[in-house]
């Protein structure tokens, strides 16, 4: 991981959220959690950690769904346990092994190569216990930027009402009427959650890269057929982060402790400078929306 990434760095987004929830999902579904351990309350509990507890103990797991980076998990009575992860949060069961578990001074303790069990600290905000066998399951969030939060059965939350269709279901339809009489960048459309949800920084640059459409175009000038070529480079560029685990450029790492691989695979996001793999030109960065934006001058228009 180069230095100062970290930083820049916007995950888990759609693929990390639903690696996660695949991964998660074998030791969550079907098991009823005995206890929640919290952290204090803080803003990252949007249903105040007593409430929350109160709300899923006893509960049984029935399944995990997930809209765009949101999970979703479904419990006894249809009352649903929101969870999102924010920029560094990390959702994943005992056993786990890898540094980005780990805080800095204890990753600066560890050998070259050493890896360690993770051990919960004052960043594990949910700690939960299930009846039988099978491990727990943390989540650690060192920035407090996720949120969780417990929906009742038939009701909603403005979070989830406002979300638009996640982004593995865009068609080049609803892309090019969401562009119409738009003078926003098109980037920053890519990542409006209320029209797709799911998209963030990384996958708007390479899905825009695929395309062959510059990043700070005006949204209503995109024509049909680019956005066509949009919509089938964001499920392109989704379905294979997906395929190979996410992006682990910071924090982001697998319930099983794994890291994901698509970063090796990045065209243009956080390569500023750095060769163009399809023409050679130096990727640019500019700032669009306050976001760092990486594009080819030469293969984008």
């Amino acid at each position: 991981m180069r230095r100062g990434m970290a930083s820049r760095c916007n995950v888990p987004e759609l693929p990390e959220v639903e690696v996660t929830r695949r991964r998660i999902a074998p030791y969550l579904v079907g098991r009823r959690i005995s206890s929640l351990h919290t952290t204090a309350d803080s803003y990252f509990f949007l249903t105040p950690p007593k409430r929350l507890r109160g709300c899923v103990e006893g509960q049984r797991v029935q399944h995990l769904d997930r809209l765009g980076k949101y999970l979703i998990a479904v419990l006894e009575g249809d009352g649903r346990l929101v969870i999102h992860l924010g920029m560094t949060g990390q959702l994943f069961a005992a056993g786990a092994a890898s540094v980005r578990l780990l805080s800095a001074t204890a990753r600066a303790s560890l050998a070259p190569d050493e890896q360690a069990d993770f051990q919960p600290d004052d960043h594990t905000h949910l700690h939960f216990v299930f009846d039988g066998d099978g491990p727990d399951i943390y989540l650690r969030d060192v920035r407090k930027f996720g949120k969780v939060l417990f929906v009742p059965a038939g009701q909603n939350h403005p979070r989830l009402e406002k979300l638009g269709v996640d982004a593995l279901a865009v068609t080049p339809e609803l892309l090019f009427s969401a562009t119409r009489k738009r003078i926003v960048p098109i980037k920053s459309l890519l990542l409006d959650q209320s029209i797709l949800a799911g998209v963030g920084n990384i996958y708007a640059d390479e899905s825009l890269f695929l395309a062959g459409v510059r990043p700070a175009r005006r949204a209503s000038r995109v024509t049909r057929r680019e956005c066509a070529r949009i919509a089938d480079g964001l499920c392109r560029v989704l379905g294979r982060s997906i395929e190979t685990g996410g992006s682990s450029i910071s924090d982001y790492v697998a319930p099983d402790g794994q890291d994901g691989s698509y970063q090796d695979e990045r065209r243009v996001y956080a390569r500023s400078g750095e060769p163009c793999r399809v023409c050679g030109t130096p990727i640019r960065k500019i700032v669009i929306g306050q976001r760092g934006t990486h594009f080819c001058r030469t293969c984008q228009r």
